[in-house]
C-alpha cells in the first residue's frame, strides 16, 4: 500500500461556502437515511434473534454500540466531504491495485449476500400481509426496488427514503404493546452481561457486524458527494475541501441518525425478549416466524407491525446496498458514476446496479433459509469491518488525503477504540470456536 506522491491534497484547496442545507433541516437528511439503512431486514434478523436468544440482559450493546457508530459513520462522512470523492475512489488513488481490488471482492460479496438475504426476508414478512406465493413476493420485491434505482433520480430517491425511515419507529409501538417488566429492562440496559462461550460471542459479533455494516462505510461518503452535487458542484476541485461549520453540521447529522438507528436496535431485542425468550422460544428460523410468534404473545398488531418494518424499511436498505457495490465498483475502475446521471450517461453504473440486484434476487431460489442468511450476513459483515475500519481511520488521518482536517484528539481516541472493540469481538468469535 503506498500513497501516490502526486496525490491532490485537499490542503491546498479553499474552503467553501457552506450549503444552504443547515442545521435541523440536514439533521432529518442523511444521517436518518443510513441510520435507518443500518436497521435492514438483516440486522432486524439479528437483533430479534439476539432478543429471543439472548433476553433482556443484552440489552447493553444498544448503548455500548451507539458511539461507534457515530464514529465509523462521521468518519465515512469527513472522507467524502473533504476529498469530494467516494470512499473507493479514494483507496484507488493512494493504495495499491491489489489491495483495492482486495477490499473491493469483500465488499461486493457482503453487500450482494445481504442484499438477498433482505429481499428475502422482506418477502417473507410481507407474506404475512399478502398471502402468496414468497417467491413471487421476492420478485416482485426485487424488482420494484430496480425499478426504483433505475428511473428514480437521486432527489426523489433520497426523500422516499427519508419515509421509508419511519417505518422503523413500528418496533418501539412492537415492544410497549409486549409489556416488558421494568427490573429486567434496567438491569439489561445498565449491566452489561458477558458470556465466554460460541453462542454469546457469535451473537456479539453479528450486532457488531450488522450495527457497523460495510456499506455503511460507502454510502455515507458517496451521499456526501451526491449532495454537493445536487447543490451544483459537479466538478471534483468545487467539492474538495470541507469547513469546520460543515464538518459540525455533519456530526449532528450523523448523531441523529445513529440514535434514531441505536433506539430502533434497542426496541427490537425488547421486544423479542420480552415475548420470545420470556415464552422460552429461543431460536427463530425466519422473519415470518419472528412476526407471527409475537401475535400470540404480545397482540396480532405488535406482530403486524413487525412485519411492517421489516418491509418498510428493506426498500430502503436493499438499493443502499446494490447501488453503494455499483458506486464502489466503478469508482474502483475510474468509470463513470452517480445517481444524478441518467441512465445513457452512466451505463456502467446503471448494468451494475442490475446485476447486483438480480444477483441478489437469484439467492433466494436456492433454498437458503431467509432468517439464517440474515444471521451470517452480520457475522460476515463482522470479519470485514474491522479491516475497513483500520483504513479509514490511517486515510482520515493522512494529511496528504485530508490535508488540515486530518483527525482531532477526541474522534481519534474514539475511532480507535472502536477499531480495537471490533477486532476483539471477532478475534473472541474465532478463539471460542477453538476452546
Amino acid at each position: 500500500m503506498s500513497t501516490l506522491a502526486n496525490a491532490p491534497s485537499s490542503e491546498h484547496t479553499p474552503e467553501p461556502a457552506p450549503t444552504k442545507r443547515t442545521g435541523l433541516l440536514r439533521a432529518v437528511g442523511l444521517g436518518l437515511i443510513t441510520g435507518a439503512a443500518d436497521d435492514d431486514p438483516s440486522a432486524i434478523g439479528t437483533y430479534a434473534s439476539a432478543g429471543a436468544k439472548l433476553g433482556p440482559s443484552f440489552l447493553w450493546t444498544a448503548p455500548v454500540t451507539f458511539p461507534m457508530m457515530v464514529a465509523v459513520v462521521y468518519l465515512s462522512s469527513k472522507l467524502g466531504l473533504v476529498t469530494g470523492e467516494g470512499l473507493f475512489a479514494v483507496i484507488r488513488k493512494h493504495y495499491a491495485r491489489w489491495f483495492l481490488l482486495t477490499v473491493l471482492a469483500g465488499v461486493l460479496i457482503g453487500n450482494i449476500i445481504e442484499a438477498g438475504a433482505d429481499i428475502g426476508g422482506m418477502a417473507a414478512a410481507l407474506n404475512i400481509v399478502i398471502p402468496i406465493s414468497e417467491k413471487a413476493l421476492v420478485l416482485a420485491v426485487g424488482l420494484a426496488v430496480l425499478v426504483l434505482q433505475i428511473w428514480g433520480s437521486y432527489t426523489l430517491i433520497r426523500n422516499i427514503f427519508r419515509i421509508l425511515a419511519m417505518a422503523l419507529l413500528a418496533y418501539v409501538g412492537s415492544a410497549i404493546l409486549a409489556h416488558p417488566d421494568a427490573i429486567p429492562v434496567l438491569k439489561g440496559t445498565f449491566i452489561p452481561t458477558v458470556h465466554f462461550d460460541k453462542d454469546f460471542l457469535a451473537m456479539v459479533v453479528a450486532v457488531i457486524g450488522t450495527s457497523l455494516s460495510a456499506y455503511l462505510y460507502t454510502w455515507q461518503s458517496n451521499e456526501e458527494v451526491e449532495e454537493r452535487i445536487a447543490a451544483g458542484r459537479r466538478r471534483l476541485w468545487q467539492r474538495r475541501g470541507a469547513s469546520r461549520a460543515e464538518l459540525k453540521q455533519s456530526m449532528w447529522d450523523i448523531i441523529f441518525g445513529m440514535f434514531f438507528s441505536n433506539i430502533v436496535m434497542y426496541f427490537i431485542i425488547l421486544s423479542t425478549a420480552a415475548t420470545l425468550f420470556k415464552a422460552g422460544k429461543h431460536n427463530i428460523d425466519s422473519a415470518a416466524q419472528a412476526a407471527q410468534a409475537l401475535q400470540p404473545l404480545a397482540g396480532h398488531l405488535a406482530g403486524v407491525l413487525f412485519a411492517l418494518g421489516v418491509i418498510g424499511v428493506g426498500f430502503l436498505a436493499v438499493p443502499v446496498m446494490t447501488t453503494g457495490a455499483a458506486y464502489d465498483l466503478c469508482q474502483s475502475f475510474g468509470w463513470k458514476h452517480g445517481l444524478y446521471r441518467k441512465p445513457r450517461e452512466a451505463k456502467r453504473f446503471y448494468i451494475a446496479i442490475s446485476i447486483f440486484t438480480l444477483i441478489a434476487i437469484a439467492l433466494n431460489f436456492f433454498g437458503i433459509n431467509p432468517m439464517k442468511a440474515l444471521v451470517f450476513a452480520g457475522i460476515v459483515q463482522g470479519f470485514s469491518t474491522p479491516p475497513l475500519m483500520l483504513l479509514i481511520m490511517r486515510m482520515t488521518n493522512n494529511p496528504v488525503i485530508m490535508g488540515k482536517r486530518t483527525n482531532g484528539r477526541a474522534i481519534n481516541i474514539l475511532g480507535w477504540i472502536t477499531t480495537i472493540a471490533i477486532f476483539a469481538a471477532t478475534a473472541g468469535l474465532i478463539v471460542s470456536w477453538f476452546l
